[in-house]
């Protein structure tokens, strides 16, 4: 720890404040092991940008401080959610034994600080499970035993459980609290068997007052882990310990998970999160900007931020992006404006065109006619849906290069057939309409202008 706070005085001199501020302030020190200086970063975007960037200045910093103790010093980067938890032994939720009792534990959670409940941001897609975990925290074990999150990938689930564990321990702070992967408890339960220590691994489990495990879906399948976890649950919820769970799909959509499990996690309450609209999307970018990186946002570059991600935004997603394009402007001493976002987040705009490139020809030909997406996808058969929905059809097949069926998925279902009909019959217009070839010209500009 000396020798990294040492390292870092050392580099807040070396590089503009706002350079600092960026990228140093956000990497804390984890260990030192075998001569290597384990540091560790929020996530992966940022652990590539300074391996590429900054870390020959690290090491002249930390091997500076190293020569006057006769060492040398390699310097590694982990990022929490993956090297961190899922590669490093050193950062598994550990459980200590004192000497006054054998069965007197010490417990170490790992929750991520920055995942509060006052820093999630609500909007109409989450407000209900944001108000269930905050009821959570007011009354563990409570009001909703177990309490069973479920969404897509990257809507915060991971957010709302830190927050909830963050919670508790604001108000009890001797609270033990258990926040855990799916596969993390798979490997410590594999490893437990192999080395004879269940006794140690249930007792690690079964102690706990509040256990919060994440992408409980990964469970389905393994039968000895579900034995396991089915004891464990029972023997919290009968003493009345708090049990979250999330999950990427509800209970009766986990295919392979055993029905007494699948039983128990409905007794409490079941709440989804879903995707943001654009205004929601717009609050996240502001809050996250401002909290993070010390930068307001003005509505109309949050807008085109918000316009950049698909119909499905993956928060992470959000951060990356805002990360990049607030590194970029650092590194060319730029103001953030639309222009610069439009240069700087190609990346992101061109890989928004893959693979969701049909739902964003459906997005443009929709605003081009000003109906609403879901009036292309659905079998109303009046003109004014009709028409724009073939016209739809017509691009996704030139400009995605999707299949037929794949496009008529994506249009409610339709049978490939009926896309190869609309094809057929705007190329036909197309040669005999001139004003109707511009307006198709026009549509497809706007596309490829996005991408």
């Amino acid at each position: 720890m000396e020798i990294w706070n040492s390292a870092i005085g050392t580099l807040k001199k070396k590089v503009p404040e706002s350079t600092f501020d960026l990228w140093f302030k956000s990497m804390h020190f984890v260990e030192i092991k075998n001569n290597c200086v384990f540091v560790e970063v929020p996530n992966k975007f940022f652990k590539d940008w300074i391996s590429e960037n900054y870390m020959s200045i690290i090491m002249d910093a930390v091997n500076s401080v190293g020569k006057k103790k006769n060492r040398n010093f390699d310097v590694e980067l982990v990022v929490m959610e993956s090297d961190l938890l899922q590669t490093k032994e050193h950062a598994k939720i550990e459980l200590k034994t004192p000497s006054k009792r054998e069965d007197d534990y010490i417990w170490r959670h790992k929750l991520r600080p920055e995942y509060t409940i006052s820093n999630f941001v609500k909007g109409p897609s989450n407000e209900f499970v944001k108000a269930a975990c905050e009821k959570v925290i007011e009354n563990p074990a409570r009001e909703y035993n177990p309490l069973f999150i479920y969404g897509g990938v990257g809507l915060g689930k991971t957010h709302l459980l830190n927050a909830i564990g963050h919670g508790i321990l604001d108000k009890n702070k001797g609270a033990r609290v258990c926040y855990i992967t799916s596969e993390e408890f798979v490997n410590e339960l594999v490893k437990s068997i192999r080395y004879e220590k269940m006794e140690d691994f249930r007792k690690k489990y079964r102690s706990m007052d509040i256990l919060l495990v994440d992408d409980i879906q990964f469970f389905a399948g393994k039968k000895q882990t579900q034995e396991e976890f089915f004891h464990t649950f029972n023997t919290l919820y009968e003493n009345q310990k708090q049990i979250v769970l999330t999950s990427d799909k509800i209970t009766k959509e986990i295919a392979g998970l055993e029905e007494r499990l699948r039983s128990r996690f409905e007794w409490g309450l079941i709440a989804d999160i879903d995707y943001p609209d654009t205004e929601h999307i717009v609050a996240i970018l502001k809050e996250k900007a401002e909290k993070t990186h010390s930068l307001k946002l003005d509505d109309d570059l949050a807008f085109f931020l918000a316009s950049i991600i698909n119909s499905k935004p993956n928060i992470r997603e959000l951060e990356g992006m805002l990360t990049r394009l607030i590194a970029e402007a650092s590194l060319d001493g730029k103001d953030i404006n639309i222009e610069f976002a439009r240069n700087a987040l190609k990346t992101f705009i061109r890989n928004k065109d893959n693979p969701e490139s049909i739902e964003n020809i459906q997005k443009e030909v929709c605003k081009y006619f000003k109906i609403k997406i879901s009036d292309i996808r659905s079998k109303k058969r009046i003109k004014s849906f009709s028409e724009p929905r073939q016209i739809a059809m017509y691009l996704c097949r030139k400009i995605s290069k999707d299949s037929y069926p794949e496009i008529g998925k994506k249009f409610g279902g339709k049978d490939h057939s009926t896309v190869i009909h609309a094809v057929k019959k705007i190329e036909k217009r197309i040669s005999i309409d001139k004003e109707f070839k511009n307006i198709i010209f026009k549509i497809e500009n706007q596309i490829k202008l996005r991408g």
